[in-house]
């Protein structure tokens, strides 16, 4: 078994021992209870993936968690192998509590300090700008300034003259770099599907310097509840489904005609991914 291959199986194995369960109604713990569509497909996923373990649905804040955690551990596993597709030092970090200027630590979002301090001291400035400057990622995958032996390792590249502010140098003195910023949905509900849409949109508007990647992973089984974040571009990457092949199997296998439409129209225009594909998205 591949690497990939061995990491999803570990990731979905620890998801059924805590987070993926069925009641004892048979409700699978990411399915829309009210939906028969979505308790169809859940059932099929969960099938697939051998998920049997009994159990009352959780606090949705806690199943959201660990789904955080294990997306986290997963791209630990995965993106950190790929050094000789993306070289650098590489750092795959949760995300923990809800600090607001939690993304002020990179260097590309560093300014949002000043402008934050600024709208303390200033209440006028505070109602124009709102909080659309705070942006809380899950998880953040983050590259290291390098060493000026590690930028000259194969020949002298550069010296005090030139590339002085290159936030990539650490003799410059910048701050770690966003490399990619992942939003984590166990499920998608209408009532905060655009939660995602909007830190990637703070996330667009408020960088200075390069675009982190911006990417949506979940477990959401309902196809029309994926379109409404992963349809459309300008803001998020992709969206990546933690069980993308088993969610197609259990479309084709129930003859849910629209959905597998809607789940073809996503794939195929490459809006909608597994998990299995964002390491290697990353190393792009």
């Amino acid at each position: 078994m591949t690497v990939f291959a061995e990491a999803r199986r570990a990731f979905h194995a620890a998801l059924r021992e805590s987070t993926l369960t069925t009641n004892a109604a048979g409700v699978v713990s990411n399915a829309d209870k009210d939906s028969a569509i979505s308790k169809a497909l859940a059932r099929g996923i969960a099938e697939r993936l051998d998920a049997q373990t009994v159990g009352e649905r959780i606090a949705g804040q806690t199943s959201g968690n660990q789904f955080e955690g294990l997306c986290a551990d997963f791209l630990r596993n995965t993106f950190l192998t790929l050094g000789h597709l993306r070289p650098g030092q590489w750092d795959v970090r949760r995300v923990s509590g809800r600090n607001r200027l939690e993304i002020a630590k990179y260097e590309q979002y560093a300014h949002l300090i000043a402008l934050d301090n600024a709208a303390r001291q200033d209440p006028e400035l505070a109602a124009a700008l709102g909080s659309d400057y705070t942006i809380t990622p899950d998880i953040v995958v983050v590259r290291e300034p390098e060493s000026e032996a590690a930028i000259n390792v194969h020949d002298r590249l550069v010296d005090d003259r030139v590339a002085t502010l290159s936030s990539l140098r650490a003799v410059n003195g910048g701050k770690p770099l966003l490399h990619a910023s992942v939003s984590c949905k166990w499920t998608i509900r209408s009532d905060r599907a655009q939660n995602a849409r909007s830190e990637a949109l703070n996330l667009v508007r408020n960088r200075k310097g390069r675009l982190p990647h911006v990417v949506v992973t979940t477990a959401e089984p309902l196809p029309s509840r994926l379109a409404s974040i992963a349809l459309g571009t300008g803001d998020i990457d992709c969206v990546y489904h933690f069980a993308l092949y088993e969610l197609q199997a259990a479309v084709a296998d129930l003859g849910y005609d629209d959905a597998a439409e809607m789940l073809a129209i996503m794939v195929n225009g490459r809006r909608l991914k597994d998990l299995s594909d964002l390491p290697l998205d990353l190393a792009v």
